[in-house]
Order: C-alpha cells, then sequence, then structure tokens
C-alpha cells in the first residue's frame, strides 16, 4: 500500500537527459496505482497530454494544493525554486538528480525504480528544512518580498564595487562594513554560496543563521552564526556608486536603493524533505565536496 497516492512531479528539463528521466519517471508511476500531477511548463515540454492520458497537467497552486508528494528531476537549482513554490502548500519533496552537485536531490537516474518504490512503500528519512522570509523597507513601506531555501544575498549587482551597509541583529546593532555584500544563509545553504564566501557548514539540523561577509574590507570581518529566531537587518548605505541588488536562492533578484531596510527573519513554515534511508549528511559532505576517506582500517 502507498504511502503517497498523489504525486506532483517538476522538472527543469535543459536537456534531453532530463526530459528522458521525467518520462521514465512517469511510466513507472502509471505501474504504482498513484495519482499523477505535473506543472504546466514540464508537461508542454515532454508532450504529456500526447502520451500519458492519466497525467493531469496543472498549474503549479493546483499542484502543490493536490499533492501529498512532489518529485523534483534536475539539479539543485529545480529543488530550491520547487521548494519556494510549494512551502506553503506542505507538501513533502524528493528530489532525483539531472544537474551537477546534487546536494539536495540524492536520487540518480538508475535508482529512480527502486528507491521511488522504497519511498512509496513507506521506507524513507524525513527532515525539516526552515526557509528564510525576506523583505526590503522603503521609508516604512515594504517595496519587495521574497523567500529562500539556501540564502538571502545582498549585492552590488553588474558593478564590481564594494557596498557600505549597516548590520542588526535582534535590533542590536554590529557592525557597520564595506565589503562586495553579505550572504545571509540556512543550514541548508551553508555547503552552497555560504560555503565559497568562506562560511561555516552547518549541520541541516541545526536552527542557526549564518551571516557570512563577502570580501569585506577589513580584515577582521568574519562570518558570525546567530540563533534562527534572529531577526536581521541590513541597512543599506547612502552613498554607493553601484545599484545594489538583493537575489533569494540566486534565482530571484530585486533592485535596493540607499536607506533601504533589508529584513530577514526564518520562515514560519518549513520545507519537508524526503530522502532514500540510507542518506547520511556527512556521506553527502565527504561525496560531493571531496573529503578524505579512511586512513586507518576499521575493525
Amino acid at each position: 500500500m502507498s504511502q503517497f497516492s498523489r504525486i506532483g512531479l517538476i522538472g527543469r528539463l535543459d536537456n534531453d537527459r532530463a526530459k528522458y528521466t521525467v518520462r521514465r519517471l512517469i511510466e513507472f508511476l502509471e505501474t504504482c496505482d498513484v495519482k499523477v500531477y505535473i506543472d504546466e511548463q514540464t508537461g508542454q515540454l515532454i508532450n504529456v497530454d500526447r502520451d500519458f492520458e492519466g497525467v493531469s497537467k496543472v498549474a503549479m497552486p493546483e499542484l502543490g494544493a493536490n499533492s501529498d508528494l512532489a518529485i523534483v528531476v534536475g539539479g539543485d537549482g529545480s529543488l530550491l525554486s520547487g521548494a519556494r513554490d510549494l512551502v506553503e502548500y506542505n507538501v513533502p519533496i524528493l528530489g532525483i538528480n539531472r544537474g551537477r552537485l546534487g546536494f539536495l536531490t540524492d536520487i540518480v537516474p538508475d535508482d529512480i525504480e527502486q528507491k521511488i518504490t522504497e519511498v512509496l512503500t513507506g521506507e524513507y528519512v524525513q527532515e525539516q528544512r526552515f526557509m528564510l522570509d525576506m523583505r526590503v523597507e522603503r521609508c516604512g513601506e515594504t517595496v519587495c518580498r521574497g523567500d529562500a531555501l539556501n540564502d538571502v544575498v545582498l549585492h552590488p549587482g553588474e558593478f564590481i564595487r564594494m557596498l557600505e551597509f549597516e548590520l542588526y541583529v535582534d535590533k542590536h546593532f554590529v557592525t557597520s562594513q564595506r565589503s562586495d555584500g553579505m550572504i545571509v544563509s540556512t543550514p541548508t545553504g551553508s555547503t552552497a554560496y555560504a560555503l565559497s564566501g568562506g562560511g561555516p557548514i552547518m549541520h541541516p539540523k541545526l536552527d542557526a543563521i549564518g551571516l557570512v561577509p563577502m570580501n569585506p574590507h577589513t580584515l577582521s570581518s568574519r562570518p558570525m552564526v546567530v540563533p534562527g529566531g534572529s531577526l536581521i537587518e541590513i541597512v543599506v548605505g547612502e552613498g554607493n556608486s553601484a545599484i545594489p541588488q538583493v537575489t533569494c536562492d540566486g534565482q530571484t533578484h530585486d533592485t535596493v536603493q540607499g536607506g533601504d531596510k533589508v529584513i530577514i527573519t526564518k520562515k514560519p513554515q518549513t520545507l519537508q524533505l524526503i530522502h532514500p534511508v540510507n542518506h547520511n549528511f556527512y556521506e553527502r559532505c565527504r561525496s560531493k565536496l571531496g573529503w578524505g576517506g579512511h586512513l586507518l582500517e576499521r575493525s
């Protein structure tokens, strides 16, 4: 008996291999006595109306409202996008990797049938990942909003120039800074852009947020880790010659001005991630980041 009866499919199908994987997944799910929904863009790319009569092509809100499991085919970027679309529906997400690194997308294409069968029969690990809410205030009014599973980044946009800004945590002034910007990262995002900026790797179960300055002018500026419930405010300086932007997960971009306040908090809803039973965070770090294995024989 399947643990999930309504499956939503999302894919970033920028190559033939990814399209093949989605079609193969649908063919397998048709044998599993489940209802399959597919988002409109993915369904159009694989001609789902022509080739799969039992699959419903729907808009993303309808997919979220009707699915009790969402499967994302693509890379980590595809899962990040799917997470932002589906988090409000509390739909668990499972990833099939057709990208490069695959930190969040666990299943390799060769294992689709075996791993999906295990998940449908209840053999899986489920964990919660918190996300970030971001809003930009200008003269006391909210001018844009966003959310992120990995990170919210203030950066200079198209210009390679330093930014000036002030950082506050829970209304306490922390520092003024001249740098290329600031990465505000969840534990999930600590192995992404924040890691490239010299930030610490945080275990996904930690209730913490990383603050990673990007190429700070003052060498004493170092990454910080603050409690996950913190209120983080970044006040953009008035004298910046660049046109700063705020980016969520590297996928949404909003332009900010001097005097704007970037406000970041933990999102009330959490993302439910599904992993195969053999999922191990430390093994993931070793395999994806090229860490060394055992030096000594184990008895």
